[in-house]
This record gives structure tokens, C-alpha cells and sequence, in this order.
């Protein structure tokens, strides 16, 4: 750890690529209730070996605790205690608890025309997904009973984390309102999604929805590279540069249909590539500038 001191009796505490900043008092020392002076590279939440849940900032193989909320993280208000913890001596969690999961379907053409979806849409497919669908990095995909579902298939995607409430957004001004980006599986039960009216049952399954491991900020959605692999093969490699509507597009969009609040997950629809998944399997969809969200078929 490196210190600083501009003029201002402002204290720069640098771990590696991340300056966080406190006032100096002259009665009463360091005030530790800092702020986040560089774009954050990853944030994580997690559970610690004390049984309590945290954020924290990823630097190298060390996770930098915050005492602090969600609400707290996205505000930049961010208290620091001085402790650091192992990335390995943590449960990782879901990033973040939204109060809803948006979904855009065919959002890739390739993608739209391997499920028998549209491919010319004049405007974006739309579905939501419960927070019971939710699993972190390393979670176990539970495929429903064989009566119920015979092709539960992988949709590696992009995700946005929503950074503060919006109504009715300029589609230039979209981007403010994404927190981060982190990783999304759009598990999919292909054979009710085929047959049903709409995609609710087939999308909508307890554990149908890996997410994580982290959010970062600072980095471009719309130019990013996604690789799924199935069991180290790899059966998905797209980018967010090849959708047909923009994701600026997207957000202003949904913005005049519900209002986004802060942590919910806008995911931007799948690649081609999508294939069934068995008991067994290990499926991992890696971003660049993220990571990699690995998941357990059971």
C-alpha cells in the first residue's frame, strides 16, 4: 500500500490500479469513509468466514473489504477498515439481488434463427425472470424432473447492473445510468419455449439463471467479446458488437415500458451456439475485461 497527499489534506490510499481517498484532521486523524478516485476494475459480493456479506474490490489474488452496501457501492460511498481477505477463503455470491431480471431475446440474428426465433424484429423480445432463477459462480444448475422439460439448453450473455433509477431515458444518455457489467446464463428449457405462448416457464426455473462472478465498471458493453464453453469446448464465441439493436437502444427502450432501479439486470441476449446441457456437465461463459462464471449441471 502506497499513501498520497495532495493539497487539499486528502490521503490517497493506492493498492495496485485502485486510489482510494480520506480527509486528514488535525484533531482527529484519518476519516475512513473513503471514495473510489479510479474506475473500479471488480466488485464482488461475498460471504465471509465470519457468516457476514460484504462488497469488496478485487486486486489480484486479495479481495479489499468494504463495510457497505449495495446502495453504498454504487454511490461511491465506501468505507474501508483496512482489512483485505483471500479471493479463495470466500464464498462468492451473486453480485447483486435485483428486483428484476430483464431479458432481450434474439438479439442476435444467428441466434434468433438457430431457435426458430425472429430474425427481422422491429422492435426488441421482451421477458422477465425471478430472483429464484438467480445462482452465483460455481452454483449447480438444477435440471427440472424429465416430465416437465427433455432440453434445458446454456445462453452465455452480457449483463448490465443498473446504476440508478430511470424513467423514460434518452437513448444518449442510456449508458449513465449502467453501475457495471457482469456475466449472465440465460439457462433455457428449449422444448417449452418452442411450444409455450411465451417464455416464462420455459426461462423461468429455480437455478435458470447463473450470474456473476463480479460487476465491473468502467468498460464498454458494446464491444465485448463472449465465449461459452460446454465441458472445455467451446459452443458459443460472439460479441455485443454484432447485436441488431444497440444497447443504448435497449435500455431507453425498456426505460419507457418499467422504471430500472438500482441492481436490476438487464440481460442482452445470447449468441448462436446455444446446445442442451446434461448432469455433469460444466458449463463456463467467459467476457473479456470480466472473467469467467463457471456452473454445475446436476
Amino acid at each position: 500500500m502506497t499513501l498520497l497527499l495532495n493539497c487539499y489534506k486528502e490521503i490517497g490510499l493506492v493498492f495496485g490500479n485502485i486510489i482510494l481517498l480520506c480527509q486528514f484532521h488535525k484533531y482527529y486523524g484519518v476519516d475512513i469513509n473513503l471514495k473510489v478516485l479510479h474506475k473500479t476494475q471488480k466488485i464482488v459480493r461475498y460471504k465471509h468466514p465470519d457468516n457476514n456479506v460484504y462488497y469488496g474490490i478485487v486486486e489480484g489474488d486479495e479481495i479489499i473489504q468494504l463495510s457497505s452496501s449495495f446502495n453504498e457501492v454504487i454511490n461511491d460511498e465506501l468505507k474501508f477498515d483496512g482489512t483485505k481477505v483471500k479471493y479463495t477463503e470466500v464464498k462468492i455470491l451473486e453480485p447483486v439481488i435485483p428486483s428484476k431480471i430483464i431479458n432481450f431475446g434474439w438479439t442476435y440474428a444467428a441466434h434468433a434463427k438457430e431457435t426458430g426465433g425472429l430474425e427481422n424484429l422491429n422492435e426488441p423480445f421482451l421477458f422477465l425472470k425471478p430472483q429464484s432463477s438467480i445462482i452465483p459462480d460455481q452454483g449447480e444448475i438444477i435440471l427440472p424432473p424429465k416430465e416437465l422439460t427433455n432440453q434445458v439448453e446454456l445462453e452465455g450473455e452480457v449483463a448490465l447492473v443498473i446504476g440508478k433509477r430511470g424513467k423514460n431515458i434518452k437513448e444518449e444518455e442510456a449508458l449513465d445510468y449502467v453501475f457495471g457489467c457482469t456475466i449472465f446464463n440465460d439457462v433455457t428449457a428449449r422444448d417449452l419455449t418452442q411450444k409455450d405462448p411465451q417464455f416464462t416457464r420455459g426461462k423461468g426455473f429455480d437455478t435458470f439463471g447463473p450470474l456473476g462472478p463480479c460487476i465491473v465498471k468502467g468498460i464498454d458493453p458494446t464491444n465485448l467479446r463472449i465465449v461459452t464453453t460446454l465441458n472445455g469446448q467451446v459452443v458459443q464465441d460472439g460479441n455485443t458488437n454484432q447485436m441488431t439493436f444497440s444497447i443504448p437502444f435497449l435500455i431507453s427502450w425498456i426505460s419507457k415500458v418499467m422504471t430500472l432501479e438500482p441492481g436490476d439486470i438487464l440481460a442482452t441476449g445470447s449468441p448462436s451456439g446455444s446446445c442442451p446441457m446434461k448432469s455433469g456437465d460444466t458449463v463456463e461463459v467467459e467476457v473479456e475485461h470480466i472473467g469467467k462464471l463457471c456452473n454445475y449441471v446436476k
